[in-house]
Protein backbone atom coordinates (compact mmCIF):
# COMPACT_ATOMS: atom_id res chain seq x y z
CA UNK A 1 0.00 0.00 0.00
CA UNK A 2 2.77 2.43 0.93
CA UNK A 3 5.62 0.97 -1.15
CA UNK A 4 6.27 4.35 -2.76
CA UNK A 5 6.88 7.64 -1.02
CA UNK A 6 3.73 9.20 0.33
CA UNK A 7 2.57 12.53 -1.07
CA UNK A 8 0.63 14.75 1.33
CA UNK A 9 -2.48 16.53 0.13
CA UNK A 10 -5.14 18.71 1.72
CA UNK A 11 -5.03 19.20 5.48
CA UNK A 12 -7.87 20.06 7.78
CA UNK A 13 -8.44 20.38 11.50
CA UNK A 14 -10.78 17.72 12.82
CA UNK A 15 -13.83 19.11 14.63
CA UNK A 16 -13.94 18.27 18.32
CA UNK A 17 -17.13 16.21 17.85
CA UNK A 18 -15.44 14.15 15.12
CA UNK A 19 -12.33 13.81 17.29
CA UNK A 20 -14.49 12.40 20.12
CA UNK A 21 -16.08 9.98 17.65
CA UNK A 22 -12.62 8.87 16.45
CA UNK A 23 -11.50 8.29 20.05
CA UNK A 24 -14.65 6.26 20.72
CA UNK A 25 -14.31 4.23 17.51
CA UNK A 26 -10.64 3.56 18.29
CA UNK A 27 -11.57 2.19 21.72
CA UNK A 28 -14.38 0.06 20.29
CA UNK A 29 -12.09 -1.39 17.64
CA UNK A 30 -9.00 -1.74 19.86
CA UNK A 31 -9.94 -2.11 23.55
CA UNK A 32 -6.22 -2.53 24.32
CA UNK A 33 -5.79 1.24 23.88
CA UNK A 34 -8.14 2.03 26.81
CA UNK A 35 -5.34 2.70 29.34
CA UNK A 36 -3.45 4.88 26.85
CA UNK A 37 -6.19 6.81 25.07
CA UNK A 38 -5.56 10.14 26.85
CA UNK A 39 -1.88 9.86 25.98
CA UNK A 40 -2.58 8.83 22.39
CA UNK A 41 -5.34 11.37 21.61
CA UNK A 42 -5.53 13.92 24.44
CA UNK A 43 -8.95 15.56 24.76
CA UNK A 44 -7.52 19.06 24.30
CA UNK A 45 -5.18 18.14 21.43
CA UNK A 46 -5.83 19.34 17.92
CA UNK A 47 -6.26 16.35 15.60
CA UNK A 48 -5.53 17.02 11.95
CA UNK A 49 -6.65 14.97 8.92
CA UNK A 50 -4.34 14.87 5.91
CA UNK A 51 -5.39 13.34 2.60
CA UNK A 52 -2.65 11.30 0.98
CA UNK A 53 -2.17 11.41 -2.81
CA UNK A 54 -0.08 8.28 -3.06
CA UNK A 55 -1.86 6.03 -2.35
CA UNK A 56 -5.24 7.59 -3.08
CA UNK A 57 -8.12 7.49 -0.64
CA UNK A 58 -6.05 7.29 2.52
CA UNK A 59 -6.43 9.73 5.38
CA UNK A 60 -3.61 10.22 7.87
CA UNK A 61 -4.50 11.60 11.30
CA UNK A 62 -1.83 13.55 13.15
CA UNK A 63 -1.41 15.41 16.43
CA UNK A 64 1.38 17.99 16.59
CA UNK A 65 2.68 16.72 13.22
CA UNK A 66 2.99 13.21 14.71
CA UNK A 67 1.24 10.45 12.70
CA UNK A 68 -1.26 8.64 14.91
CA UNK A 69 -3.73 6.75 12.72
CA UNK A 70 -4.52 6.15 9.09
CA UNK A 71 -7.59 4.89 7.30
CA UNK A 72 -8.27 3.68 3.79
CA UNK A 73 -11.70 3.96 2.27
CA UNK A 74 -12.49 0.32 3.09
CA UNK A 75 -10.62 -0.24 6.37
CA UNK A 76 -11.09 0.65 10.01
CA UNK A 77 -8.82 3.19 11.68
CA UNK A 78 -5.37 1.61 11.87
CA UNK A 79 -2.69 2.77 14.30
CA UNK A 80 0.58 4.02 12.80
CA UNK A 81 3.57 1.76 13.55
CA UNK A 82 5.12 4.43 15.78
CA UNK A 83 1.98 4.28 17.95
CA UNK A 84 2.22 0.50 18.12
CA UNK A 85 5.88 0.77 19.13
CA UNK A 86 4.85 3.12 21.95
CA UNK A 87 1.96 0.85 23.07
CA UNK A 88 2.97 -2.68 21.99
CA UNK A 89 0.30 -4.51 23.97
CA UNK A 90 -2.66 -2.58 22.55
CA UNK A 91 -3.17 -4.83 19.49
CA UNK A 92 -3.24 -8.60 19.05
CA UNK A 93 0.21 -9.68 17.88
CA UNK A 94 1.31 -12.63 15.77
CA UNK A 95 4.79 -13.54 14.57
CA UNK A 96 6.56 -14.32 11.31
CA UNK A 97 9.64 -16.50 10.91
CA UNK A 98 13.02 -15.14 9.85
CA UNK A 99 12.51 -16.20 6.23
CA UNK A 100 9.48 -13.94 5.80
CA UNK A 101 11.14 -10.76 7.12
CA UNK A 102 12.72 -9.57 3.86
CA UNK A 103 9.48 -10.14 1.95
CA UNK A 104 7.37 -8.28 4.50
CA UNK A 105 9.80 -5.35 4.56
CA UNK A 106 9.65 -5.07 0.77
CA UNK A 107 5.84 -4.78 0.78
CA UNK A 108 4.95 -8.32 -0.31
CA UNK A 109 1.68 -9.90 0.74
CA UNK A 110 1.90 -11.80 4.03
CA UNK A 111 1.69 -15.54 3.40
CA UNK A 112 0.51 -18.21 5.84
CA UNK A 113 3.76 -20.26 5.78
CA UNK A 114 5.64 -17.34 7.37
CA UNK A 115 3.27 -17.60 10.35
CA UNK A 116 2.69 -21.37 10.57
CA UNK A 117 6.28 -22.61 10.14
CA UNK A 118 8.70 -23.01 13.05
CA UNK A 119 9.68 -19.49 14.08
CA UNK A 120 6.24 -18.10 13.29
CA UNK A 121 3.76 -17.51 16.11
CA UNK A 122 -0.01 -17.72 16.10
CA UNK A 123 -2.29 -17.64 19.14
CA UNK A 124 -2.68 -20.96 20.95
CA UNK A 125 -5.68 -20.72 23.32
CA UNK A 126 -5.42 -24.44 24.18
CA UNK A 127 -2.02 -24.06 25.86
CA UNK A 128 -2.32 -20.36 26.75
CA UNK A 129 -5.79 -19.51 28.10
CA UNK A 130 -5.05 -15.75 27.92
CA UNK A 131 -4.90 -15.88 24.11
CA UNK A 132 -7.73 -16.01 21.60
CA UNK A 133 -7.98 -16.85 17.94
CA UNK A 134 -7.95 -13.76 15.70
CA UNK A 135 -10.72 -13.40 13.13
CA UNK A 136 -10.56 -12.35 9.48
CA UNK A 137 -11.00 -8.58 9.22
CA UNK A 138 -9.18 -7.83 12.49
CA UNK A 139 -6.15 -5.56 12.50
CA UNK A 140 -3.03 -7.18 13.92
CA UNK A 141 0.56 -6.27 14.68
CA UNK A 142 3.24 -8.55 13.24
CA UNK A 143 6.54 -9.18 15.00
CA UNK A 144 9.49 -10.86 13.33
CA UNK A 145 11.26 -13.81 14.90
CA UNK A 146 14.16 -12.60 17.02
CA UNK A 147 13.11 -8.94 16.88
CA UNK A 148 11.57 -6.74 19.59
CA UNK A 149 9.65 -4.18 17.52
CA UNK A 150 6.54 -4.73 15.44
CA UNK A 151 7.43 -4.64 11.73
CA UNK A 152 3.97 -4.68 10.10
CA UNK A 153 0.40 -3.72 10.90
CA UNK A 154 -2.62 -4.53 8.77
CA UNK A 155 -5.94 -6.30 8.43
CA UNK A 156 -6.09 -10.09 8.18
CA UNK A 157 -7.97 -11.66 5.25
CA UNK A 158 -7.99 -15.02 6.98
CA UNK A 159 -8.53 -15.93 10.64
CA UNK A 160 -5.77 -17.66 12.61
CA UNK A 161 -7.74 -20.92 12.94
CA UNK A 162 -8.03 -21.19 9.15
CA UNK A 163 -4.32 -20.34 8.77
CA UNK A 164 -3.42 -23.26 11.03
CA UNK A 165 -5.67 -25.65 9.08
CA UNK A 166 -4.65 -24.63 5.54
CA UNK A 167 -1.07 -23.49 6.17
CA UNK A 168 -0.85 -21.73 2.80
CA UNK A 169 -2.14 -18.73 0.89
CA UNK A 170 -2.24 -14.96 1.35
CA UNK A 171 -3.37 -13.87 4.82
CA UNK A 172 -2.78 -10.11 4.46
CA UNK A 173 -2.65 -8.30 1.12
CA UNK A 174 -1.09 -5.08 2.30
CA UNK A 175 -0.18 -3.18 5.40
CA UNK A 176 2.02 -0.50 6.89
CA UNK A 177 5.56 -1.81 7.41
CA UNK A 178 8.88 -0.49 8.69
CA UNK A 179 10.59 1.67 6.08
CA UNK A 180 7.57 2.15 3.81
CA UNK A 181 6.32 5.53 2.55
CA UNK A 182 4.04 6.06 5.56
CA UNK A 183 6.91 5.29 7.95
CA UNK A 184 9.14 7.86 6.20
CA UNK A 185 6.46 10.58 5.87
CA UNK A 186 7.37 13.89 7.46
CA UNK A 187 4.47 16.06 8.45
CA UNK A 188 5.64 19.60 9.04
CA UNK A 189 3.38 21.74 11.23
Amino acid sequence: MFKKDVSLGARSKVKSSVQRAIRQKLLETYPGFEPYIDELIPKKASLEAIKLHIPDRVTLYTIDSRPILFQTIDSPLIPHLRVIHAFPDALPTIGIDRGAIRFVLSGAALMAPGLTSPGGRLPDPASNPGEREIQAGEVVAIKAEGKEEVCLVGMLKVGTEEMKKKGKGVVMDEGHYLGDGLWKVEVVG
